[in-house]
């Protein structure tokens, strides 16, 4: 009995082998890449602002007009004559105005007289500058330059006051729309260079920049997204298509990271064996972001802590351990 007593006695381990890391920075990559849906940068319903028919007809869809061309003509017969007749009275009122300043600067008129030319100038004014709106409203023109991608009228076709006539996008540039995860949304910011992938295109990557973030969440708290890009001359995209984007701007970071195989129990109540000394102690980390191979580490370890990643099952709080080469 004695013996077999000291035979335990020496086979008593004193000191557990364990495999060791260090916690150190490191660039990991994050790759986030999302799915949208690519818009014009300017998609506009083109209404007449004056009620006429249409004499006319300017414009075919898939034309490309320049801002302020005319895309339709109505009939301006009527207005025209009511602009040249705004146009006479207008001059004529201001030549007498201008008598009637004169005049009364010598005191020549009555300060009623000199009120009523004055008044009568203004009111010719406004006259005219209404009905030379009037008139220049009977032209439809176009407010960007872009594409016609609809022409609601014909000719001949009577046109009301405040009825869309047409649609016209710009697609020199394009907008990218998506939504992005709360946890996500926080890691990016406008100005971002991204870069926009498509099925149309495979393996062409276009490089765009984030626009805005929406500072309000919709219903599923996801956070809508807006990316800006130049329309590629050599592979031209059209308004409606899907585009693939990766957030270049966070794929790579320097963050203070540990292996996975260190962990012991879960993320969200992580905790390590951190070697010192020879001694293993059992200490509660704070996990961020977990990639393929290595977690975040926010909080409760620090550069160049020694950690155990292999042989941590057998081990208890304050064992004496030693490094395996």
């Amino acid at each position: 009995k004695s013996l077999m007593t000291a035979k335990s006695k020496n086979e008593t381990i004193e000191a557990y082998p364990v495999s060791v890391a260090l916690v150190q920075n490191e660039k990991v990559t994050n790759n986030l890449e999302l799915v949208g849906t690519i818009t014009a940068y300017n998609d506009v319903a083109i209404v007449s602002e004056a009620q006429g028919r249409v004499v006319k007809v300017l414009a075919q869809v898939g034309d490309y007009k320049s801002a302020g061309s005319i895309l339709f003509q109505l009939d301006d017969e009527l207005k025209l004559e009511a602009y040249k007749t705004a146009e006479v009275n207008y001059l004529k009122s201001k030549k007498d105005y201008e008598r009637y300043d004169a005049l009364y600067k010598g005191k020549s008129v009555t300060d009623a007289q000199y009120e009523q030319a004055k008044l009568a100038y203004q009111a010719s004014e406004s006259q005219y500058v209404l009905a030379k709106r009037e008139y220049n409203d009977t032209k439809i023109t176009n407010p960007i330059s872009g594409i016609v991608t609809a022409r609601i009228v014909d000719l001949g076709n009577y046109v009301n006051k405040a009825s869309i006539v047409a649609n016209v996008v710009d697609i020199s540039k394009l907008k990218v729309k998506l939504n992005v995860a709360e946890k996500d949304a926080f890691k990016l910011k406008a100005g971002d260079d991204v870069e926009v992938s498509t099925d149309v295109y495979p393996g062409v990557k276009l490089n765009g920049k984030i626009s805005s973030i929406s500072s309000k969440a919709d219903e599923a708290h996801t956070y809508p997204v807006e990316i800006i890009l130049a329309n590629s001359k050599d592979h031209p995209l059209k308004s409606g298509m899907f585009g693939r984007v990766s957030f270049t701007s966070i794929q790579k970071n320097d963050l203070l990271v540990m292996p996975r195989e260190a962990l012991v129990g879960s993320i969200k109540d992580a905790k390590v064996f951190v070697v010192e000394h020879g001694i293993a102690k059992m200490k509660n980390v704070l996990i961020g972001n977990a990639f393929e191979n290595w977690l975040e580490i926010k909080g409760g370890l620090n550069p160049g802590d020694k950690i155990v990643v292999n042989g941590q099952n057998n081990l208890q709080d304050n064992d004496k351990v030693i490094e395996k080469k």
